[in-house]
């Protein structure tokens, strides 16, 4: 038997939560500052998590096969991450790196973008953010090999538990040739170093 879909909380019920939590620090969710807070962080939210109502991967499925023979790294640089770590709820913020090795066909670069922020835009942990935003390229592109580098700075290392502001983590994910080919990946990571001009 299969199993029903689960049903989303109302805003009604997300606000709330909100107004829980408020007096949960010790607020007053009634005083006039904090009337409005609820709805504001609900629809913030929904903003902020709307990676939920999206299938990233439909994003690279519109492709152009007139790529005149061009079978050289395309890559995407600094696309701004704005995600929630999943253990603290906290956001984590950087920028991710994107490139792939075509095999006989390329996808628009704002669709780069796109895949990026649809799982960014989740309850996530930064591993499984890059490894997810590589494997839907390679699965849907079928590219030669693909390589992800995002870094970032996560609030909730900078402003609690060990208190380290300006930390970074960065984190890779390759595959294919960028992976297997020592020649391609130094190409991959010595474009993604290079500074613009």
């Amino acid at each position: 038997m299969a199993e029903e879909p689960k049903t989303r909380p109302t805003q009604e019920q997300a606000e709330a939560a909100v107004r829980t939590l408020i007096e949960w620090a010790g607020d007053d969710p009634n005083r006039e500052g904090l009337l409005d807070t609820p709805a504001r962080v609900a629809r913030s939210y929904k903003e902020l998590f709307a990676g939920y109502d999206a299938d990233p991967k439909k994003y690279l499925e519109r492709t152009f096969d007139e790529v005149g023979g061009y079978d050289e790294l395309v890559i995407l640089k600094d696309i701004r991450v704005v995600s929630f770590c999943e253990h603290h709820m906290l956001p984590f913020l950087g920028k991710a790196h994107v490139g792939y090795l075509p095999r006989n066909r390329v996808v628009g670069i704002s669709k780069l973008a796109r895949v990026v922020n649809g799982f960014a835009r989740r309850l996530q942990i930064q591993e499984k953010l890059t490894a997810q935003v590589a494997e839907a390229i390679q699965d849907i592109l079928d590219p030669k090999g693909v390589g992800v580098v995002v870094v970032s700075e996560h609030s909730c290392m900078t402003m609690r538990g060990v208190n380290t502001p300006g930390s970074r983590l960065t984190t890779s994910h390759l595959l294919g040739e960028v992976r297997d080919d020592p020649r391609t990946r130094q190409e991959f990571f010595d474009l993604v170093r290079t500074p613009d001009r």
